[in-house]
């Protein structure tokens, strides 16, 4: 064998798939089944981790029936309530083993058949992220694509993360790397900005995936997803820019009105003690004043949002994620190929053979 061969080759990771669902009954069944045929030809072991989001249909006893059907490989988690695609997905990310994570929608938009190629693409990329987009969108304009477009360069232009698509939630992840990312109220939208926080932007990159039009059960989303995805942005704005010094961020704020409350005040001081008039009854007194309250409100917020930094930092990190109700795992197995051992990664058949 030669040794550029040997150096090519590279056992095939252990995978773990995420899929939130909430109020998919339709979609368990083709879903299970259209990723166990993606799935087929994976050289490695891998497991299905489902998250039934507190629907109030039948999605969670079609998980259990349904995946009990292909083995302990498949994992079911049920939320008592719903509780939201990104508190789902993060309950997924925490009970998955694998080296490399993937994560898609349940609502068979997404293509599983695209997860071992993006695996293969992340390592020979030397990549911790890899992110789908969806290069022949199947949705409505008016509603879902232009909304989209929007929100993606504005999320793109505020934080230097340029991904075309963060909507789209066919993703595969390091391990090691997203476990580090805590998501909560509905960030998963931001998922590469986030992951930028832990690892190089240059680390992250995308590929254009499948995507097929829905074809049971009703989008979650609408247009006023837009609205959220801007209030949403401010705090990962903020996150990205301040997260360890926020005490820069409302300091520079106090300071600003300070300085601003103070020039006035110095102006009033000339007029009422050099030029002898009355200032008890001008606005701007009154603007004044509360310029400089607001600064020193801005300035002892600073100074606690820097202790809090503080505290959080040096306070050793666990799970921030706690399923609501009960939860049921339903198998902890994996499946893989008969012969794993002659799985390789970035190698077909041919290489072996000529090897």
């Amino acid at each position: 064998m030669s040794s550029d061969v040997t150096e090519s080759l590279q056992p095939c990771p252990s995978l773990s798939i995420v899929i939130p669902m909430y109020r998919e009954q339709d979609n368990v069944a083709p879903m299970l089944a259209r990723v166990h045929e993606g799935l087929a030809a994976y050289a490695g072991p891998w497991e299905l981790i489902c998250v039934d989001d507190g629907s109030l249909d039948e999605t969670g006893k079609r998980l259990i029936s349904e995946g009990a059907k292909y083995g302990p490989h498949v994992r079911v988690i049920r939320f008592a309530r719903n509780n939201g695609q990104t508190t789902a997905m993060q309950a997924g990310i925490d009970a998955a083993r694998g080296d490399v994570i993937a994560t898609l929608d349940g609502d068979l938009q997404n293509d599983p058949a695209d997860i071992p190629r993006m695996v293969a693409e992340m390592y020979e990329r030397d990549l911790d992220l890899l992110t789908g987009y969806r290069a022949n969108r199947q949705d409505a304009w008016m509603s879902r694509k232009l909304p989209s477009k929007l929100a993606n360069k504005l999320i793109a232009r505020v934080t230097g993360v340029k991904i075309r698509d963060y909507g789209c939630s066919l993703k595969v992840y390091r391990a090691t790397v997203i476990k580090q990312v805590r998501l909560y109220g509905e960030m998963h939208r931001f998922i590469p900005v986030w992951a930028a926080m832990v690892t190089s932007p240059t680390r992250i990159g995308e590929t254009p995936v499948g995507h097929a039009a829905r074809q049971f059960g009703e989008s979650k989303y609408g247009i006023s997803r837009t609205f959220r995805v801007v209030l949403d942005l401010l705090t990962v704005f903020f996150f990205l820019r301040f997260r360890a010094r926020p005490g820069h961020f409302f300091g520079s704020i106090g300071l600003a009105l300070g300085f601003v409350g103070s020039a006035a005040m110095t102006w009033l001081g000339v007029v009422k003690f050099v030029l002898g008039e009355s200032i008890g009854g001008r606005p701007l007194f009154l603007v004044a004043v509360l310029l400089l309250v607001f600064s020193i409100q801005f300035l002892t917020t600073g100074l606690i949002a820097e202790m809090l930094s503080r505290v959080f930092y040096q306070r050793t990190e666990g799970p921030l994620t706690v399923a609501s109700g009960a939860v049921l795992d339903t198998g902890n197995g994996w499946a893989q190929l008969a012969e794993p051992a002659t799985a390789r990664l970035g190698i077909d058949e041919a290489d072996r053979n000529r090897a």
